[in-house]
């Protein structure tokens, strides 16, 4: 089963410290090397953004920062794991290094299954 895990947190966090990164890097590591994470990456701030949005049959561009977001999202990564209990355990593996390398930090690793083409049956 494939699994996203999206990193929420408000955008005044700043940027995570070096061991945070350090640990992060080594955890990650460990996971490609057991075949689990099929990919990961951090998100810049959303001044650097954009936001495309479709709505009223418009399609319009809004450049960053987007001063209405209460939090962002800051980094995601993919795994492949046998169970949604496994990929929990690994979500709180990764959110107590940041209890131990960024004291007084808060945000949440939000914890979604992903589908691919063979969870939708073909139309007949």
């Amino acid at each position: 089963m494939r699994f996203m895990m999206i990193v929420k947190h408000a955008e005044s966090s700043g940027f995570p410290p070096k061991p945070l990164m350090d640990a992060i890097a080594k955890l990650s590591e460990e996971a490609v090397k057991a075949g689990t994470m099929l990919g990961s990456g951090g998100l810049g701030p959303t001044a650097q953004g954009a936001r495309v949005r479709l709505s009223r049959g418009q399609v319009t561009v809004v450049d960053g920062p987007f001063t209405e977001a209460k939090e962002i999202v800051g980094g995601f990564a993919m795994f492949e794991m046998q169970s949604k209990e496994e990929a929990i355990k690994g979500a709180l593996r990764f959110m107590e290094l940041h209890k131990e390398h960024w004291p007084g930090w808060e945000g949440e690793t939000e914890v979604r299954q992903m589908f691919g083409p063979e969870d939708f049956p073909p139309k007949a």
